[in-house]
């Protein structure tokens, strides 16, 4: 194909919008320049003859259109016809400027990039610690979180359900920097069986079990039962007092949080029907979008976050 056209459209497509809109066009113009004055000679009073239509007794006269508003007609499609010659808009025929809305795009993210580029270079020689202190640097890592993270965990960063909490001490891969840096750049993914297997009798043993490791209300006689099956089944990943294991993203379940929990649901049922179903989480690596100079602002974000009132 020429410079000048592309080949998203097929001819057929291409050519019919093309003699559609050219068409519509020279149809209209034609419609108005025909019209555009009038055989009626007013009569020695300067009476014009109307036209017969009449609407609550309001008759329409036999006047031609006014000549500024005809001129300013023609002017309306010259413009037309030369934003179609400029920019594209006739089928397949990308326009005389080359012009594309993918190309703008890239070309404002150049700018930016080389505008931005060395104020988050700057940063990333920053020890994540440190940065998380600088309060120039965390204004500008927080539009960047609002921008990326936001919509899953939160505007105030206190997540949501299947979503956790960053105001927080828990973390499931660990809250160091290395870790959130890992999380951010590699992303997680969080899988547990389903234990329908284990039988309705054994997962509310379960459920017992796992509400007395946080304290919370439990049958008694069923938790004790539960201990042995939590602890053949599901100490390998939460650890046999239940702190959890930050390597395999397993939550600590002694300290009250629960992340899937809907709201108006007991923690018992959230338990339940985390263990008759399983759970699937995911969060997709960051660096891939935002780039890794932003990655180390956000990680230092959110590091930051434990300080925070």
């Amino acid at each position: 194909m020429s410079n000048f056209w592309d080949d998203s459209l097929s001819g057929f497509w291409s050519a019919w919008i093309i003699v559609l809109t050219l068409g519509s066009i020279a149809f209209a113009f034609w419609i108005l320049y025909a019209n555009r004055k009038t055989d009626k000679v007013p009569d020695a009073d300067g009476n014009v003859e109307t036209t017969g239509h009449a609407a609550d007794e309001i008759e329409e006269y036999d006047n031609p259109l006014p000549r500024w508003w005809f001129q300013l007609y023609v002017a309306t499609v010259i413009f037309g016809l030369g934003y179609l010659l400029l920019y594209p808009g006739l089928g397949n025929f990308t326009g005389l400027l080359g012009w594309t809305q993918e190309g703008q795009w890239e070309q404002e993210v150049a700018r930016a990039e080389e505008r931005f580029t060395p104020i988050f270079a700057q940063y990333q020689e920053i020890p994540i610690p440190e940065l998380a202190r600088d309060a120039e640097a965390m204004q500008v890592a927080e539009r960047i979180y609002q921008n990326n993270c936001a919509v899953c965990h939160g505007a105030n960063a206190r997540g949501g359900y299947g979503f956790p909490d960053l105001t927080n001490d828990d973390w499931l891969y660990g809250g160091e920097p290395e870790q959130i840096m890992t999380s951010l750049v590699r992303g997680r993914n969080g899988l547990m069986p389903s234990f329908q297997t284990l039988g309705e009798n054994n997962i509310e043993n379960v459920t017992q079990h796992v509400l007395s490791l946080s304290g919370l209300e439990h049958d008694t006689e069923r938790a004790e039962l539960g201990a042995s099956v939590y602890a053949s089944v599901c100490a390998a990943c939460h650890a046999p007092d239940g702190t959890g294991n930050t390597a395999l993203g397993a939550p600590n379940l002694t300290n009250d949080i629960w992340l899937y929990q809907a709201p108006g649901q007991s923690v018992a049922d959230s338990v339940r029907q985390t263990l008759r179903n399983g759970r699937n989480g995911h969060m997709p690596a960051q660096e891939a979008y935002i780039g890794e100079e932003r990655v180390h602002l956000v990680a230092a974000y959110v590091y930051s976050l434990r300080f925070r009132d």
